[in-house]
């Protein structure tokens, strides 16, 4: 065929077609079961409508309904079927966009009168009468002359300002699904039966049109869609669990943080808290060892150095700068707050000359940085303005960096084990759009990362991987360390990052084999990253119940009657010599009522003293979460709590 094309496809065959044979057509040759479950087609990894012609040669695969990349599809397609629900049963309202995000979609909608949840199950049950229709989704290209007016004729102002912004070089994408038609790049799938009926709406929210408060405030409506009502039941279920599991209601009933409007983004520690905070650093300068010296660099330094780091033209936007208030003119100069601790530990490093004998030098800190975040951003502790990161530089030579690697990825995985997480997806994030360095750089440092990466997966089956496409940092690749939590959830968490260019930026060197200056590799790396966050996550994850080591209340001793009262205080004094943290409870209160207020502490263990423990020299032991109860003599209950209190790490 002189117009064809060579497709390649999953088993490794290879096949010519005509280029303007569509992917419908395509998968009706291969067999007539697989185009009535095709929804798309991808050729090299690219989705696309199954009416678009084949057009070049590539790899292909047909996507059917059940394929985990059909699921965007699903959502999108939801997203314009309510855009349609919307304007059939309120005319008149303007629409404006509707993404894909995680776990479900959202539509902007201008309106004189907001929506609220109330609206709903009328917009629902629109929807499911559309989706029923089964309307083919078709597309055509317009000019952006037809398509302005056209919208413009509909009163929709907002579309038309869309058309303003696409380039020039874009084709105008327009989507119909019977009668209703939208602006959109596409994909879809053939037609809205597909989509299912395994959706709901699920929260309104305001939104400014383009996210400026300068513009008009629109309402949001966001919904979730998913394959089958089982995946959608799985993740309401989610949803509720992880309602019940907030850090933030978690951290005021176990009395551990707030927030306030006067800080915003930043964390008021209380005891209780601030000794969890603690005892995560104890850990971690346990795990380090004394593989790592432990620094600290300056909080405030002055802006030059950021632009001398890169930081203050690629992250500015994200920066606090601060100025003295003093009148003298050498204090007039412009500071920052520190983002990151990367640039003050390239200038320890500097601090005196280095030979290539002391290299690899690992330096670490517990560094306190600030990064702005919008206000609407902010989310407990797990988006702050203000965190403490357990930080790493280590400056090495080439033929030391792929062992230095595995070597930290064998510590992240050992740590993670031990707060709970045994599924780790490790991602190669690779070079961003906007970066500093050559190729050749680039190339050199992410086949370094693929190979370890590779190393890795064969050694520790626990481990799988992934690629996240252009979103490395503006100096180098990295890997990303996701943790699945207790009901699913996923959180990104450490990160280990090859910079050959920060060491060059500053100039730092050290003295090699032939006296020679030569630049060290940098390896930047976190292993819980934020703190803060890490602790979030842990509190929910655990849902406040804390294995016995880590929790920052271990004991609460109870009494009865008063009778126990100097019995409980010997108790706890027992308890403390043995290491445990514990406090007595004697107040003039029913037990059940002590009981039930330390359990909504999420207090794993409560001794339980009346006049009986006191003469037997015995302790009620009750366990947070578990209706049973038993006795034990002082000895044992002391003996067993201070074992079990051994954190993990101390006891290989």
């Amino acid at each position: 065929m002189s117009n064809s094309v060579s497709l390649t496809f999953p088993d490794g065959s290879v096949r010519e077609y005509d280029a303007a044979m569509t992917g419908a057509a395509l998968a009706e040759s291969i067999s007539r079961s697989l185009a009535k479950k095709a929804v798309a087609y991808a050729v090299d990894g690219v989705i696309r409508d199954l009416s678009d012609p084949l057009a070049r040669s590539g790899n292909v695969e047909i996507v059917t309904r059940d394929d985990p990349r059909a699921l965007e599809l699903i959502r999108h397609d939801a997203a314009h079927v309510l855009a349609e629900a919307v304007q059939e049963l309120w005319p008149g309202t303007q629409v404006t966009i509707g993404p894909v995000i995680e776990n479900g979609f959202y539509y902007d909608f201008a309106r004189n009168e907001p929506f609220t949840p109330e609206d709903f199950p009328a917009i629902e049950k629109k929807m499911r009468e559309i989706i029923g229709r089964n309307k083919p989704f078709t597309k055509e290209v317009w000019s952006r002359e037809k398509a302005k007016k056209i919208f413009r004729d509909k009163g929709e102002a907002y579309k038309v300002e869309l058309i303003d912004a696409i380039p020039e070089d874009q084709d105008l994408k327009i989507y119909a699904q019977g009668d209703w038609f939208d602006l959109c790049r596409g994909p879809h799938m053939a037609s809205t039966g597909q989509i299912g009926n395994a959706f709901k709406l699920m929260k309104v929210a305001g939104a400014y049109w383009r996210g400026d408060s300068n513009n008009p405030m629109l309402t949001r409506i966001y919904g979730t869609a998913w394959a089958d009502q089982a995946q959608l039941d799985a993740y309401l279920t989610m949803l509720e669990e992880a309602e019940k599991r907030d850090h933030r209601r978690l951290g005021r009933e176990m009395d551990l943080f707030h927030f306030q409007e006067e800080g915003p983004g930043v964390v008021f520690w209380h005891a209780k808290g601030w000794k969890m905070f603690q005892n995560l650093i104890t850990y971690m300068r346990r795990r380090l060892g004394d593989d790592y010296q432990e620094v600290n660099a300056p909080q405030v330094l002055d802006h030059s150095l950021w632009e001398t780091s890169g930081h203050w033209g690629w992250y500015k936007e994200n920066m606090f700068a601060v100025q003295s208030a003093g009148d003298d003119a050498d204090d007039k100069r412009i500071f920052a707050l520190k983002p990151m601790n990367c640039p003050g530990h390239v200038q320890i490093f500097k601090h005196g000359l280095k030979s290539y004998r002391e290299l690899p030098i690992r330096l670490a800190e517990f560094g306190a940085v600030h990064r702005y975040e919008p206000s609407g951003a902010l989310h407990g502790l797990m988006r702050v303005r203000g965190f403490t990161q357990d930080d790493a530089h280590i400056f090495c030579t080439e033929e030391q960096l792929e062992a230095e690697i595995l070597k930290i990825n064998d510590l992240m995985m050992s740590v993670y084990k031990d707060f709970g997480f045994d599924e780790v997806v490790v991602k190669l994030a690779t070079r961003p759009e906007k970066r500093v360095g050559t190729d050749a750089m680039w190339d050199h440092a992410e086949d370094i990362l693929k190979r370890a990466l590779a190393r890795m997966t064969r050694e520790d089956n626990r481990i799988k991987t992934g690629i996240n496409e252009g979103e490395g940092t503006f100096y180098g690749p990295k890997f990303e360390y996701t943790l699945r939590d207790a009901i699913g959830r996923e959180w990104q968490c450490g990160t280990t990052q090859v910079d050959f260019n920060l060491p060059e930026r500053f100039g730092a060197f050290y003295i090699d084999r032939d006296s020679e200056k030569k630049q060290p590799v940098m390896i930047h790396r976190a292993i819980v990253g934020s703190l803060e966050r890490f602790l979030g996550i842990l509190i929910e994850s655990h849902a406040g119940h804390f294995p016995l080591w880590f929790a920052p209340q271990q004991v609460v001793v109870a009494t009865i009657t008063s009778d126990a009262d100097e019995y409980a205080a010997s108790v706890v004094k027992r308890l403390k010599q043995a290491g445990l943290s514990a406090e007595a409870d004697l107040r003039n209160e029913k037990i059940n009522y002590k009981v039930r207020e330390h359990s909504l502490a999420k207090v794993p263990v409560i001794l339980v003293c009346g006049k009986r423990e006191a003469e037997e020299n015995t302790v009620n032991i009750r366990r947070l979460g578990s209706r049973d109860q038993h006795s034990l003599s002082l000895d044992e209950a002391v003996a067993s709590l201070a074992e079990e209190a051994v954190p993990p790490d101390l006891r290989r």
